[in-house]
Order: C-alpha cells, then structure tokens, then sequence
C-alpha cells in the first residue's frame, strides 16, 4: 500500500526539521523529502547531517544541514534565517529536537530534569518564536510538535522486552507527513501514536 512519502504532495515546500540526525527526526526529514520537500537538517551533530545531505541529494532531493541548539535562542534564529535565505520561506517546521532519561523520579537527577526543560521545552519555543512572524505575514505555515505520551501520564517502569511491537521512527514520519499535506482548510490538532498493545 502507498504511504503519503510515495507522492511529491510536498512539492516546493521548505521544511525545517530539528533533532534531524538520527532516530524519529532522520525519518521525518527523509520522508518530507521524497514528498518533495526541501528540508533543512538542524541538529548538533552536522557530521550526520551532511551524511544525510547526501543520501537526500542522491534521491534528487533538495537539504541542507545546519549545525544548530535549539536551547540557543540565537542560534535558531540564525538558522531559520540561512534557511530562508538557501530554501526560501519556512513552511514547515517540526520540533523533534528533545531527550528523555528514564530514571526514577525518586532519584532526583535534577540536572538532567533542567536539561530536558531547556531542550524538550525551551528549544520548543525558540524555534516556534523564529518562524512564527513570517508563518503569520503569508498567513500560512505548520508548526509540528512533537512529543511523548509520558507528558501525559506517569510511568514507574517501562517493558523494553519484546513482548510486543514498538514503534518505528518512520510510523511517526508518516504522521507527520499526513499532517503536514492536508488541504489548507483542515486543521490537525493532535495525532496520538502508540503501540496497538501495552508496553507498560
């Protein structure tokens, strides 16, 4: 069966996707690309951006790679700006960038707690505050947040068994294109994706 990335639906649209080098982020970006998308790759670690560059160049796609952190309000600024000025108008972008320790919250790793508010949260808001001007003067534009169901809910303990399927990074690459693609009338507010069996 076709999914959304096996058509260009996205062509000529310029798509900035954090957190781009490895994992969930890597999937959303290739599959914005083969959507015809041209993507901006931001992360810190442009030695796998490039790399991605050029499997996406090598599609006949259209990348660049930005070596940004999101937690740098400056930064990000700097980084939306390159984007326009190579690609053109922001788009898309998809706020992927974050991290996740799993550790006990008896433990008090509190560093780490104030680590994932700057990224997950703070990195959030600093890539929304340097798109979100130009989205509202052309009256168009996606902003893609992503986030975990562990914001919903606590979990005292996670199964990483095998008893049972988890998700792959391009189940949650294909939401985001679905999102993304949809006519400018539809509004998509929250897409929920989980494992169909419990994994806790």
């Amino acid at each position: 069966m076709a999914t959304p990335s096996d058509h260009k639906i996205l062509d000529g649209k310029v798509a900035i996707v954090t957190g781009a080098s490895s994992g969930i982020g890597k999937a959303i970006a290739c599959a914005l690309a083969r959507s015809g998308a041209k993507v901006a790759l931001a992360a810190r670690r442009v030695e796998r951006l490039q790399e991605m560059q050029k499997d996406i160049e090598k599609d006949d796609g259209i990348a660049i790679a930005l070596k940004t952190d999101v937690t740098k309000r400056e930064e990000v600024k700097e980084m939306v700006k390159h984007t326009e000025s190579v690609l053109g108008p922001v788009d898309i972008i998809v706020n992927n960038a974050g991290i996740m320790y799993y550790t006990m919250m008896k433990n008090l790793h509190e560093d780490e707690w104030e680590k994932q508010i700057d990224i997950n949260i703070k990195g959030l808001t600093n890539c929304i505050g340097a798109v979100l001007t130009g989205m509202i003067d052309r009256k168009c534009g996606h902003i893609v947040n992503l986030s975990s169901d562990a914001g919903r809910r606590a979990r005292d303990a996670y199964d990483g068994s095998s008893s049972c399927k988890i998700l792959e990074p391009e189940d949650i690459a294909n939401a985001v294109v679905y999102t993304v693609s949809q006519p400018e009338y539809v509004g998509v507010n929250e897409i929920l994706v989980e494992p169909r069996e419990g994994c806790v």
